[in-house]
Parts: C-alpha cells; sequence; structure tokens
C-alpha cells in the first residue's frame, strides 16, 4: 500500500524545465519565422484584402430633398 517516495525538489526542478521548454516551443514557433516567410504572409494578407475590396459595392447615401 506504500507509495512511491518522491523527492519533491527534483520534481519540481523537472517541473519548471517542461515549462520552459514548453514556452520555448511555442515561442520558435510564433517568432522563429525568416523575413521572406513574413513578407511573403504580408503579400498574401494585401493581396486577400485587396481582392476582398475590389467585391465590395458602394452605397450612396439617399439625398432628402
Amino acid at each position: 500500500m506504500a507509495g512511491d517516495v518522491v523527492n519533491l525538489r527534483q520534481f519540481r526542478k523537472q517541473k519548471d524545465r517542461q515549462d520552459k521548454d514548453r514556452k520555448a516551443e511555442q515561442n520558435r514557433l510564433q517568432y522563429g519565422r525568416t523575413k521572406a516567410e513574413k513578407n511573403l504572409t504580408n503579400a498574401l494578407n494585401e493581396k486577400a484584402e485587396k481582392q476582398l475590396d475590389q467585391g465590395r459595392l458602394e452605397r450612396t447615401p439617399p439625398e432628402d430633398d
């Protein structure tokens, strides 16, 4: 019925290392892009925005006489 003995200091350090590794992986995904990849993403976003604006209908407000 006795459970395994766990050194809490080592467990805490291991957990901290795992948290740091997880945070580092997120940062690599978020910030680890090359300049060319960033430029490509910006160009694609601008192209999509222009295409969206081209299909937009202009509405004129009704004139009160």
